[in-house]
């Protein structure tokens, strides 16, 4: 199948196969963050168990330990095989292990399912990050990578708001809503095939003009550590959000499905935007000012003492995150060779969650040493160094930019 270049936001919901791979985007959020609001229930149905408060702490971000080991090698399959039949393979394993929570007796196997529905993760999005590359190039790529983290925030404001519904009636409840995932089966089997191998791609001499193997390893590397470290910092939210506003006095099923879900609408909202943005003021501006709201999002979370500005606070994590999620998607699809969409999806699915894994493990500690006041100080001083480092960069392309035009008029 041709890759096809849909430069407005309009004509690409006319796309069937782009519906279906927003509806793939919408499961990723989903599959980590779905059950935050059931934390301190699932922590008092188990409290019997020793490990109990590391453990429920684990089962948002166990998911992410199987994408991290697993995806890399989905890429390298994806290469080899094709793209459809892992797609399909992973939506029917994440209803599957998604739903167990429901009926299995003790935490670690719920936490064994939980690493199963990583697998199905690292099937989902590296199949369908390739297939973006593969269907789409410019703008239409551009805007489909702003879109799909749209499909993932506005999937988590209708699943992580009926998470904290149905968290509040029985803590194991929350497990129903993977069921979900079932209903886009039927899509994406009837409009998602793999596109010819052979075919030469018309758009790629516009677009797939990728550095030499050492260029694109060195650049696409530095690229998956940066999305791995603005992951851990935002999985702080779903992890610790529950906990900060328990500790706090407050209604804590309640609390964090509302505050997550304004993170998700505002992220949503903001993802929409993300191809207008990125063409007003590039890349180096996204960056900086993606950055530039997270820290201030975690200073206000350090520093106010009320739910209102908590949800603000909220508000302006999930926009800064919205705007520079997409660049990492559309920066590595334009790096990597065609032939290698698959490795570089897979890598960088696995660096997302790797950041979403890593986050818990190094901040319960901080909280437990220090409190959350000092862990939100501590994320959004490094959110705001990364801010920083994106307007340095910006400002010296621009200057680069305006010395060589002052070179060419002398």
């Amino acid at each position: 199948m041709a890759t096809t270049t849909i430069p407005r936001q309009t004509q690409i919901w006319r796309d069937p196969r782009a519906i279906a791979l927003l509806m793939a985007a919408s499961l990723t959020t989903m599959a980590n963050a779905t059950i935050s609001p059931a934390l301190p229930g699932l922590e008092r149905l188990f409290a019997a168990d020793p490990n109990a408060a590391m453990l429920v702490r684990l089962l948002v971000p166990a998911p992410s330990l199987s994408v991290a080991v697993f995806a890399p090698f989905v890429g390298l399959v994806a290469d080899r095989y094709g793209r459809r039949r892992m797609l399909l393979a992973g939506v029917i394993l994440f209803v599957l292990a998604g739903c167990a929570g429901l009926f299995l007796p003790d935490l670690p196997t719920i936490f064994a399912s939980r690493l199963v529905l990583g697998i199905a993760v690292a099937l989902i999005m590296t199949a369908q990050t390739a297939l973006i590359g593969d269907y789409f190039t410019g703008d239409g790529r551009s805007a489909l990578s702003g879109l799909q983290i749209s499909a993932r925030n506005f999937g988590g404001l209708v699943f992580i708001s009926l998470a904290g519904w149905f968290a509040a009636i029985s803590p194991r409840l929350p497990f129903t809503i993977y069921a979900v995932a079932a209903a886009f089966l039927p899509l994406i089997w009837k409009v998602i095939t793999d596109p010819s191998r052979t075919t030469p791609n018309p758009g790629a001499k516009l677009d797939d003009r990728s550095p030499g193997p050492s260029a694109w390893g060195v650049l696409f590397a530095l690229l998956v550590l940066l999305q791995a470290v603005t992951n851990m910092i935002f999985f702080v939210m779903p992890t610790q959000l529950s906990f900060f506003f328990e500790a706090a006095g407050y209604d804590s099923p309640m609390m964090t499905g509302s505050a997550l879900g304004i993170l998700m609408l505002s992220g949503g909202g903001f993802a929409l935007l993300y191809g207008r943005v990125q063409r007003a003021i590039g890349y180096g501006g996204v960056f900086a000012l993606g950055y530039g709201a997270m820290a201030s999002g975690f200073v206000l979370l350090a520093l106010a003492a009320t739910p209102l500005a908590w949800f603000v606070a909220a508000a302006a994590i999930g926009a800064g995150y919205a705007l520079v999620s997409p660049s990492f998607v559309t920066l590595a699809l334009g790096f990597a060779p065609i032939r290698r969409r698959g490795l570089a999806g897979g890598v960088l699915t696995a660096s997302v969650f790797i950041g979403q894994f890593c986050s818990p493990l190094l901040s319960t500690p901080l909280v437990a040493a220090y409190g959350y006041e000092e862990l939100f100080h501590i994320t959004s001083s490094l959110a705001a160094v990364m801010a920083v480092a994106a307007v340095l960069k910006a400002c010296a392309m621009r200057f680069q930019a305006l010395k060589g035009r002052i070179s060419t008029v002398e």
